[in-house]
């Protein structure tokens, strides 16, 4: 008689929950017993199905964007783009050598 185990399925993407014999599922490390929780053929069916649904969220959100986006770009606000990205953004002052200067009323003042 062969070991049954329930695959735990996936409300979410329509599969049901059934008991399997042991040797359908995958092996799984991190698990105490070192299976997995769904078998194989489902596990393969929600794996798709989470991939699926990514793809269909990627598109959704570039198909959002380029309704917003306009059809036809200003090329004087392209141009400014550009130079802004080109010019280079400064926090501080550059470092440099400070010459000294002598102060008012030492020797090096002629006067």
């Amino acid at each position: 008689m062969t070991d049954m185990r329930k695959c735990i399925g996936s409300t979410k993407f329509g599969i049901e929950a059934h008991e399997v014999p042991s040797e359908n599922f995958p092996a799984q490390p991190s698990q105490k017993d070192g299976l997995g929780r769904m078998c194989i053929a489902h596990w393969k069916q929600y794996v798709r199905a989470l991939g699926q649904a990514a793809k269909a969220r990627k598109d959704a959100v570039v198909e959002v964007a380029t309704e917003a986006a306009p059809t036809v770009p200003d090329p004087a606000a392209a141009k400014k783009a550009r130079a802004a990205k080109l010019e280079p953004i400064r926090t501080r002052a550059p470092r440099g050598r400070r010459q000294a200067t002598p102060a008012a009323g030492s020797q090096g003042d002629a006067g």
